[in-house]
């Protein structure tokens, strides 16, 4: 550690008056180690501040002197004095050392699952607690209890330093289940008009059987119930009843249609993120009228740990606005599209038996209407008004 900081030469010396300059350099006080003569030539190790002062003794007394300074910590320094870049690099990092050493660099916030990180962070900046606060500056006990009583569903929270980490721990309420009241007094009725294919009763009167044809409204199941001697009972009716029953469904699209195409131009744009606050990096603004845009961000990472600096890269399109015409084809294909989503978010539950495509155009537009035959669920809940 001494040579690191300080330096060390080492130095081979031969000449005619060889102990003469030995004696010398000793009565000069110029600390040598590692010395030894071997074959007439005097080697050992200086220090690089006294090199100067046994250059100019050897010259006195006829000595030739060669030496060789190792590779230190110092004479690193020394040899890039001159590199600016370097020096500013380096004083920039234990700046940013020193002052990430004492604020919050992340924000962790553990235990909540309903409230969001998004109302913590908010109450806490609130309260001026967020990414480059000094920790010395955080009341622990009293943001605590502020936190508790401004974000509703916690019941109680806490606050720790963890390195550069604050972490927020939160308990969030619990609160009593709903109380559904599933029990409520109902028929079961027809939803379509349909050939009934299935019966199975939980609850309830049945009042249709397998084959009957029913119109939509019509009691499937009874609700109201009543013995031999004449008491009524009120059900919650409980079945599933599956009948075949008809659909149709119409599409319709223009011809003509204003679509937005990439023109082929593009603008990157770079901000710098630090902390909470962004610095861009370009001058002007984009002035493309219609464009895509998509972002990248790359974080400073320092010894595996992320550093609340990153930059930002957006990727600008252009686009233009144009009107095309669509051909019968094509204008077909995109209405079979919908028409496949239709069936993908509320047929799914259904078995489609049959489908009919009836297809209608007029000079501007298509219309497709559907013909379905189903075979699916019918139950439809009616609440029994009773006094």
């Amino acid at each position: 550690m001494r040579n690191q900081l300080r330096g060390s030469v080492k130095i081979n010396a031969q000449g005619k008056h060889l102990y003469k300059f030995i004696n010398k350099i000793h009565n000069e006080r110029i600390y040598c180690f590692e010395q030894y003569v071997k074959g007439g030539t005097f080697c050992a190790e200086i220090y690089r501040h006294d090199l100067k002062r046994l250059k100019a003794i050897a010259e006195d007394y006829g000595i030739e002197l060669k030496s060789f300074e190792y590779d230190t910590f110092s004479s690193e320094v020394i040899r890039r004095r001159g590199r600016i870049g370097i020096i500013i690099g380096l004083v920039l990092v234990i700046a940013a050392s020193l002052y990430f050493s004492g604020v919050i660099v992340t924000i962790d916030i553990q235990g909540n699952e309903k409230v969001s990180d998004m109302a913590i962070l908010t109450a806490l900046e609130e309260m001026g607690i967020e990414e480059g606060t000094p920790f010395g500056q955080i009341n622990y006990v009293w943001s605590e209890n502020q936190l508790r009583l401004m974000v509703n569903g916690i019941s109680w929270a806490g606050m720790h330093r963890t390195g550069h980490r604050l972490v927020v721990e939160v308990t969030e309420i619990v609160e009593k289940p709903e109380m559904l009241n599933e029990r409520m007094p109902c028929n079961i009725v027809a939803s379509h008009d349909a050939y009934i294919t299935y019966t199975s009763v939980l609850d309830g009167q049945l009042m249709k059987k397998v084959g009957d044809y029913v119109l939509a409204g019509d009691m499937i199941v009874s609700g109201v119930t009543s013995d031999a001697t004449g008491h009524i009972t009120l059900h919650h009716a409980l079945a599933d009843i599956t009948g075949i029953y008809d659909e149709s469904v119409t599409f319709e699209g223009s011809f003509t249609k204003e679509r937005l195409i990439q023109t082929g131009k593009t603008d990157t744009r770079r901000i710098l993120k630090l902390f909470s606050l962004d610095i861009p990096l370009y001058l002007g603004q984009n002035k493309y009228e219609y464009k895509e845009c998509e972002e990248t961000e790359k974080p400073l990472v320092i010894m595996e740990k992320k550093l609340p600096i990153s930059v930002k890269k957006e990727y600008f399109s252009e686009l233009q606005r144009i009107e095309t015409t669509l051909t019968e084809d094509e204008l077909f294909n995109e209405l079979m599209k919908k028409v496949y989503l239709y069936e993908q978010n509320f047929l799914s539950e259904c078995t489609i038996l049959e489908s009919e495509v009836v297809q209608e155009k007029t000079d501007d537009k298509m219309i497709l209407t559907v013909n379905y035959k189903l075979e699916g669920s019918i139950c439809e809940k009616k609440e029994i008004m009773a006094k």
